[in-house]
């Protein structure tokens, strides 16, 4: 369930930006170019959470 969350987290967000950028640029808005960012976005975040470790810091 998390990683449909956020997927739809992305989308949404990446939509919006698309169409803030393309709306200043006064080009077309493309719904394809946020979909495809929203999915880079999405393994991006989820490899960079698998590289981080979980594990608990010890004190010195």
């Amino acid at each position: 369930m998390q990683y449909i969350m956020t997927f739809i987290w992305t989308l949404i967000l990446s939509e919006m930006v698309v169409y803030v950028v393309s709306s200043m640029n006064g080009a077309a808005f493309h719904f394809n170019t946020g979909v495809v960012i929203s999915i880079f976005v999405t393994i991006l975040l989820f490899v960079l959470t698998a590289l981080i470790p979980n594990d608990p810091v010890e004190h010195h």
